[in-house]
């Protein structure tokens, strides 16, 4: 059986669940504000075009967000077994930090 420093493994996950809370608690932020962002510049699209000053071609706008799902869906990750059980300690307290930071967000 492997020797366990439960300290360092303490201040690990704890240094992890602080940094995820901050991050996450960012990630919500900008998260709004881009969303606040995009909804607006599609208004104004909308718009524009009513007004008949812009013409847009929203079935080849979406299928471009399409495009970008699918490429991210295909893409395989590398050999992501031994990268979880390295980083184990740390990324269980920043998932935990992330999600409550996000929450509080």
């Amino acid at each position: 059986m492997p020797d366990v420093n439960l300290t360092s493994l303490g201040l690990e996950f704890g240094g992890g669940a602080g940094i995820g809370a901050v991050i996450g608690f960012a990630a919500k932020k900008v998260a709004k504000l881009i969303a606040v962002i995009v909804g607006l510049e599609l208004a104004l699209f909308k718009f524009l075009e009513s007004r008949g000053i812009l013409t847009v071609d929203w079935d080849r706008l979406t299928a471009g967000m399409l495009d970008l799902t699918s490429a991210a869906n295909a893409s395989t990750p590398p050999s992501w077994v031994n990268t979880i059980l390295s980083t184990l300690s740390v990324s269980a307290g920043f998932t935990g930090g992330f999600l409550l930071g996000f929450r509080k967000g």
